[in-house]
């Protein structure tokens, strides 16, 4: 890694922590970050010529795999036309019919050039559908660097959100409820007590920042119904579910019709990509037909679009999905099959191509549970897994992926690094 090392230390000198996303800096496991050179499948070479199988895949976006030829070949056949116009383009209208087909509930859709632009514009269309002001959220679950988001539960269930980064006002902060996933007497206790006042719920539907954890069986319904009785409304936020559990997301897979959902991620296909929609009657309250005001110079950008446009094409063409799903099954039964030789305590938490390995005894349930996690021993694992050319995400509390490109021998080979690294972590 002497290279990576050199351009960190170059990096250090003009980027922030020489990173452009605070999690890049290996802060959470220790160590100096790698840095790439190229990638291609499942798999990326870093600037010293080492080549990983990549289990973080850009945190999420790349389903298809690194540098997929038809996803490049429609992105350069757009930027030969063109990289950015300011106006508008036929593949943007064809993207987002493509996006509502999948997700009905998305009658009305606006693209915007991050996930973190589509929750803010989401939230603020909630609160003027309303005319409330506070919105109900989940710890643990993350949303982007929304100001008003950016918070950690209070002193009790009921509490509203004290600022969980400076430089965010208490009064902002103070415009959310952070409640624990999956509680739903909590989300009820919140609604009895603040009920007229709260504009939304949002919620990642499968948790994915503190780690994978799974919605328990009646929560997604539960809010649905509690949101409906209080004329609140119920924000998914599958910017990474969103085409990465079934070609549906989340709402399909469970069956729920949100009033708003944002996405990003895949929909980009590699590139930076938002959007946000919902019923034709509440997204007509956004500019120009309404008075709720949005906008981005590069929303909709063309190279994005073409890319994206391609992957959910391909995605659905191709309908990958039970077979990633059962490459991540191969991969976690074996990482607990190993731990549990070494009677380390593991608990895996899957679903679809998602999982996270947490270092504790588990059940893995909500932020609380997953807080219980040895960060340390997360961090000796992933430098082993490391070493022997496994890229997992560096921090405990992210998501682990599987793409189309992963193949079976991936899948042994990582099975096999996984067994070498646990038993570098026995006493």
């Amino acid at each position: 890694m002497r290279k990576s090392r050199a351009w960190f230390k170059r990096a250090s000198g003009v980027l922030v922590g020489g990173v452009n996303s605070p999690v890049r800096a290996f802060k959470a496991v220790g160590g100096s970050p790698v840095f790439i050179h190229s990638g291609r499948g499942s798999k990326f070479k870093d600037v010293d010529g080492k080549t990983y199988i990549d289990f973080c895949l850009s945190w999420g976006p790349l389903i298809l795999g690194h540098s997929h030829p038809a996803v490049l070949s429609a992105a350069r056949r757009a930027a030969e036309k063109g990289t950015t116009f300011g106006a508008s383009t036929p593949n943007e209208t064809l993207l987002a019919e493509r996006i509502r087909a999948a997700l009905p509930s998305m009658e009305l859709l606006r693209l915007t050039s991050s996930g973190t632009e589509a929750v803010m514009s989401a939230l603020r269309l909630a609160r003027a559908a309303t005319g409330r002001d506070l919105a109900v959220k989940f710890a643990g679950c993350y949303h982007g660097h929304v100001d008003s988001l950016l918070v950690a539960a209070g002193s009790g269930a009921l509490t509203l959100g004290a600022p969980d980064s400076a430089g965010v006002p208490k009064t902002w902060a103070g415009t959310t409820l952070s409640l624990p996933y999956n509680d739903l007497d909590a989300v009820a206790k919140a609604f009895a007590k603040h009920g007229k006042r709260i504009a939304a719920v949002i919620v990642e539907p499968v948790a994915a920042n503190m780690g994978v954890v799974l919605p328990q069986a009646g929560f997604l319904t539960g809010l649905r119904e509690i949101t409906r009785r209080y004329g609140s409304l119920l924000i998914f936020d599958e910017v990474v579910t969103g085409f990465r559990l079934c070609h549906g997301g989340a709402q399909t897979l469970w069956n729920i019709r949100p009033d708003l959902t944002t996405l990003g991620k895949v929909v980009g296909g590699g590139f930076p990509m938002g959007a946000y929609g919902g019923s034709r009657k509440l997204m007509s309250m956004v500019a120009p037909l309404g008075p709720v005001y949005q906008a981005g110079t590069l929303s909709g950008n063309p190279v994005a679009v073409a890319a994206g446009l391609e992957t959910l094409r391909i995605l659905e063409k191709e309908s990958p999905y039970d077979g990633m799903a059962a490459l991540t099954r191969r991969l976690t039964d074996a990482v607990k099959l190993e731990a549990g030789k070494r009677s380390l305590p593991a608990c895996i938490n899957h679903i679809a191509s998602m999982f996270t390995v947490f270092f504790t005894k588990g059940p893995v349930r909500d932020h609380a549970s997953a807080k219980k996690a040895d960060t340390r021993l997360y961090g000796k694992f992933f430098h082993a897994l490391l070493k022997q050319g496994v890229y997992l995400p560096p921090a405990q509390f992210e998501a682990c992926f599987v793409s189309a490109a992963h193949s079976e021998a991936d899948i042994e080979r990582a099975a096999a690094a996984t067994a070498e690294a646990l038993s570098a972590l026995m006493p």
